[in-house]
């Protein structure tokens, strides 16, 4: 586990992914890979001229023709790719990282970015990638399945980017709900130098109870231990509601940290996820930790 990968697609917020991985490999201490995946275009249907209308010689000519211009396309998708990789490469360069060695690896494959991700896993610290959807961002919004994919596949830390810009985090709020794998999202945490110097807020949507407030604490003094300055707050209402105003009312730009998916495929397809909702709704960069 010593990349960070940054996986750029040429779409708007590219820059502000690679800016995102800059930043990671950096408090990381880890090199950087640029990831693009060319995805297999969607097979094409055989055309078979059943009204006897179009002769033999004439359908292969046209089949002919599709292959060619499958073939053009493909070439014009490699080469796109090439100058992207190039791009982001000076792009990192310019934003301070540098290498051992003086290079910057990039990477171009063809396939699924989530099963080119599972590939590449054993190597990966952590994965960069933005979130595309149109309009305003809610609950509502179809979660990029791209995103979603990922996050599913592999087990390592997903970093996802939902904007244009990259600004440097300066706070940080902890999706917390007492379960243990929240508890191990904050182990993890205290014990990574990904968000060292920055204040924590451990967040809770939940009822008011004497257990709620002891998990809380919990979270704090281990993160404490950690060296990180940590405060908590307990809310009510439902985690997809209260916790998105926390990142965007109070100042300073916000960093989202919280679990994967917790529940199983069925149960999710009946009435949804945390993690989506609050994925769908984000303003701000988040990072899902399994």
């Amino acid at each position: 586990m010593n990349k960070v990968y940054a996986c750029i697609d040429g779409l708007a917020n590219t820059p502000a992914v690679i800016d995102w991985a800059v930043w990671s490999a950096q408090a990381l201490c880890v090199p950087l890979a640029l990831l693009h995946v060319l995805e297999r275009p969607p097979e094409r249907a055989v055309f078979v001229d059943y009204s006897g209308a179009l002769g033999l010689g004439a359908q292969d000519s046209l089949l002919y023709e599709l292959s060619e211009l499958d073939e053009q396309q493909a070439r014009l998708a490699q080469e796109a790719g090439r100058r992207l990789l190039l791009q982001a490469q000076a792009r990192a360069t310019a934003a301070g990282l540098t290498e051992p060695d003086g290079r910057l690896a990039g990477q171009m494959r063809h396939g699924d970015l989530a099963d080119t991700a599972l590939e590449l896993e054993p190597d990966a610290r952590l994965f960069v990638l933005g979130m595309h959807s149109r309009g305003e961002r809610s609950a509502n919004t179809r979660l990029d399945h791209h995103v979603e994919s990922l996050i599913r596949t592999v087990q390592r830390p997903v970093l996802v980017v939902p904007g244009e810009t990259f600004t440097a985090p300066e706070r940080v709020v902890i999706a917390f709900d007492g379960s243990p794998t929240a508890r191990h999202l904050v182990a993890k945490v205290a014990s990574s130098p990904l968000l060292v110097g920055l204040p924590l807020l451990v967040a809770m949507a939940g009822t008011e109870t004497p257990l709620a407030r002891e998990q809380l604490a919990e979270a704090q003094r281990t993160l404490e231990l950690g060296g990180f300055q940590v405060s908590t707050l307990l809310v009510e209402g439902e985690p997809e509601q209260v916790l998105p105003p926390l990142l965007t009312t109070a100042p300073g730009a916000a960093l989202l940290v919280m679990g994967a998916y917790g529940h199983s495929r069925i149960r999710q397809f009946i009435v949804g996820s945390t993690t989506t909702l609050l994925l769908r709704s984000s303003q701000v960069p988040v990072l899902i930790l399994r």
